[in-house]
């Protein structure tokens, strides 16, 4: 008997200062039928952080004008309630050497920009899987 596999929607937060890729990962995300909350900076990924929203997933831009995602991913990590989310980086950088340093800070997955729209969905869902 062939069973139809349902895709999962997932809870999702976006932290992204850059209007335009907050607003081209929101759109994917949602396209691929998951629900998007969105953090703009570091004040209002702390001030989620507080409300102890759940999600499966925390996908971040590294550099954001009042923070660093090293930093928040720390701010995560010790967090009670969302210690075990995955979390992905999103940066510039494409050296594997930074690629590298995200890596072994803690983070699941590093992907540069400009993100390949084509796959991105299904990285994130990949990444979700990781720790859930």
């Amino acid at each position: 008997m062939l069973r139809e596999l349902r895709r999962v929607s997932l809870r999702i937060l976006v932290v992204e200062d850059n209007a335009l890729n907050r607003e081209l990962v929101e759109d994917l995300l949602v396209a691929g039928g998951h629900h998007v909350e969105c953090a703009v900076d570091g004040a209002a990924f702390y001030a989620w952080l507080r409300a102890a929203r759940p999600v499966d997933l925390v996908v971040m831009d590294v550099g954001l004008p009042d923070s660093d995602g090293v930093t928040l991913l720390g701010a995560l990590r010790r967090d009670r309630a969302h210690a075990r989310v995955p979390a992905v980086a999103v940066t510039a950088h494409a050296f594997q050497s930074h690629v590298d340093e995200l890596r072994a800070a803690g983070f699941d997955a590093v992907l540069t920009k400009p993100i390949d729209t084509r796959s991105f969905v299904d990285e994130m869902e990949r990444a979700a899987g990781k720790r859930r």
